[in-house]
């Protein structure tokens, strides 16, 4: 409405007229910019600390959400990442930066950990001043943060640095490098306090990170207890090895015939099991202690970490198999005997040792495994898991000097203890390949694709299957007339296993190992084996137009906005915009547990033409395409591109978001003009209704 027009006809409404008019016209200007989220307020502060001084970021998190921390792996969601922009000659970062409290959560089908901060996020940076000069710390933190849809945001810090922080404290600089310093420009006076949306993240490894099978929200970190349960397993299976099993017998009644009464056999028994508890949760305390909650997390996706612990694996499996023996040095167990021998609880305690060092050749593996696996969750986790483990060693020792007539009721020493031992050796040779498979993914060598690593797992398997029929035997079986019902069973269980595995190589999910091949898509045949990834398609389409490929789930797809629009003109049908990211967390879950529905994929491939732009798109623009927005923001990349379009159109920063629109790029709904993060029944109607609006 034109104000002059019109000026006499508003002025001569009543005053509540007027307050009516302002507020409905504050409504509106409030909600045309609510979408544009901002889940993490920033404050930032600098302090000094001796010679040096410490930056301190704080960010408060707003609930549901959670921020992803600089040590989340890559594969993953996107990682924090902080530039300092003016650290030429000004200033040196001493150390990594440090953060708070964060949570470590594994995410089986990225088969990474990620660690992110959830209510609040504490970062500090010390660092040392070499321009006496400096006026201000200028730093940039590229983020992501998630709840159902997520959000790539930009933080601009420029902290002034206090004179008295430089004082007699910095060494001189030399008249050339104070006037390199000064052309720099680094005078800036003011602290920025607008918060910058929507820019987008440094993403490596682009191309491949688009091809996860699935990302769904992170996945809720195992707990204590469950990590407490799976070493006690995992202890347990130690238990039924030939190196700790036939100790049970030979220990407890040591105990019970040494001691001058039951009551006392019985308590030094429970002495030597809570020994045998304190050395194993010592070494988690060790572990812990050495290397901190973060550092083995940080570990796991480095290329070295996972080929050294591929190597070891394959030693220890090899040995399980029975090639050869991993022995500590025999002096150990000695010395540890000569202790023994003095009596009394340092002599038990030393007879645990000994334990512990005799069974390292059937323990030792496992143990590696737990603490790596544990240490990796972060934490107390270690001590956890050592916990688990030794409880499920100790366990038996006391309950049989406790109850003595159950000795009777083991079964006897023989063959099946090392069928356990070699069941063992096949599980770690299948295990092994993950971490092999960790690195060249990493390095992107495509030596181990996805077939490739269920064609060995097969293998593997299939052979752990004929040895317990008992078709193939190793270097320490016994003469086998017969196979036990347990075996047999187990047998058929493995079988049905590899079994299972076989379509793998033809494109099926194979979810319940999501955490262990690489990803669909990381494979020499995408669409499976023999599959040409072009079923589905509409009939009238003819390979492929120009600027599309086949994208999820085989739907043609254009990463281009215009390209996609020329085709939807060609052939006369509606566009559905799919904002999305590489490490959008639910953009992947959406694609895979809703595009996948029969009701679903069969209208994203005939009815809608699909145009994914990707707001974490790294690819810099043509400089002739390159721009600054109204706001001041620098347009320079192909996902600022579409971040800029996606806010200026629809009033919104959030992944995934989905529109439908015409030819002339109206939206097609009324009533939900956009759509985020839904279930597939909501999605369908949804899509129904758009494509029934299309004239």
């Amino acid at each position: 409405m034109n104000f002059n027009q019109n000026h006499k006809m508003i002025f001569s409404k009543s005053i509540w007229n007027k307050i009516t008019v302002f507020f409905l016209f504050f409504f509106f200007a409030f909600a045309s910019n609510a979408q544009i989220l901002e889940p993490v307020k920033w404050t930032s502060k600098i302090e000094k600390k001796g010679n040096n001084a410490v930056l301190i970021f704080d960010g408060t998190i707003e609930k549901d959400w959670h921020m992803y921390s600089q040590f989340t792996p890559e594969g993953g969601p996107l990682a924090l990442e902080i530039a300092f922009k003016n650290q030429k000659g000004n200033y040196e970062l001493v150390g990594k930066a440090k953060e708070g409290k964060t949570r470590t959560a594994f995410n089986d089908v990225f088969g990474v950990n990620e660690t992110f901060f959830e209510g609040k996020a504490h970062i500090e940076q010390e660092i040392k001043i070499i321009n006496p000069n400096l006026k201000t710390v200028d730093v940039d933190f590229d983020f992501q943060v998630c709840k159902e849809v997520c959000i790539n945001s930009n933080k601009k810090f420029s902290i002034a640095v206090p004179s008295t922080f430089k004082m007699d404290e910095v060494p001189v600089i030399a008249p050339a490098q104070l006037d390199e310093t000064k052309r720099t420009g680094l005078a800036i006076d003011t602290v920025k306090k607008e918060t910058e949306v929507a820019k987008d993240q440094t993403v490596k490894a682009e191309t491949e990170k688009a091809i996860k099978e699935e990302i769904p929200a992170p996945a809720p970190a195992r707990s204590l207890w469950s990590i407490f349960f799976i070493a006690f397993l995992s202890g347990f299976a130690a238990l039924l090895t030939p190196c700790v099993f036939p100790m049970i017998p030979m220990t407890v009644s040591f105990f019970t015939k040494q001691s001058k009464s039951r009551a006392k056999g019985i308590r030094n028994a429970i002495i030597y099991g809570l020994s045998i508890i304190a050395i194993y949760v010592i070494l988690g305390l060790i572990v812990t202690k050495i290397f901190g909650a973060d550092a083995l997390n940080a570990l796991s996706t480095d290329v070295w970490f996972n080929l050294i612990f591929f190597v070891i694996l394959i030693i220890f499996a090899t040995s399980f198999l029975g090639a050869f023996e991993i022995m500590l040095p025999n002096s150990w167990a000695n010395k540890a005997d000569q202790q023994a021998d003095k009596g009394g609880i340092v002599g038990i305690l030393f007879m645990a040792l000994a334990l512990a060092i005799v069974s390292f050749s059937c323990t030792g593996p496992i143990v590696g495994t737990l603490l790596v696996e544990a240490a990796s969750n972060g934490g107390i986790a270690p001590v956890v898991g050592m916990l688990g483990f030794s409880s499920a060693l100790a366990l038996p020792f006391m309950l049989f000097a406790m109850f003595p007539g159950w000795l009777n009721s083991l079964p006897k020493s023989g063959g099946w203890l090392n069928t356990v031992k070699v069941v063992l050796g096949f599980l770690e040779l299948a295990l092994a390949f993950k971490f092999l498979s960790n690195a060249d993914l990493v390095l992107q060598l495509h030596f181990l694709e996805r077939e490739v690593f269920i064609a060995i797992w097969i293998a593997i398997f299939a052979a752990l299957t004929l040895y317990l029929f008992g078709k193939i035997t190793l270097p320490h079986d016994s003469p086998l007339q017969h196979i036990s019902v347990g075996r047999l069973y187990l047998g058929l269980l493995t079988l049905v296993f590899t079994m299972y595995l076989i379509p793998g190589l033809w494109g099926a999910p194979l979810k319940l190992i999501s955490a262990f091949p690489p990803p669909p898509q990381y494979s020499e045949s995408p669409f499976g084996v023999g599959g040409s990834g072009n079923s589905g398609l509409s009939a009238d389409v003819k390979g492929l137009p120009e600027g599309a490929e086949l994208g999820p789930h085989g739907i043609m797809v254009f990463h281009d906005y215009e390209d996609g629009l020329a085709y939807a003109k060609e052939i006369h049908k509606p566009i559905m915009l799919d904002f999305t990211g590489y490490a959008c967390v639910n953009c992947r879950k959406m694609e895979n547990n809703v595009w996948s529905e029969p009701t679903i994929l069969p209208i994203l491939k005939n009815d809608v033409v699909l145009i994914s732009l990707y707001v974490d798109d790294k690819r810099e623009l043509p400089k002739e395409e390159q721009f600054v927005t109204a706001a001041g923001d620098k347009i320079i990349t192909v996902g600022d591109k579409w971040t800029d379009f996606m806010i200026s159109k629809y009033k919104t920063n959030t992944q995934p978001l989905y529109v439908i629109t015409d030819l002339e790029g109206n939206n097609l709904h009324t009533s939900k003009p956009t759509i985020s993060y839904v279930n597939a029944d909501e999605y369908l109607n949804w899509l129904k209704e758009g494509i029934a609006n299309f004239k």
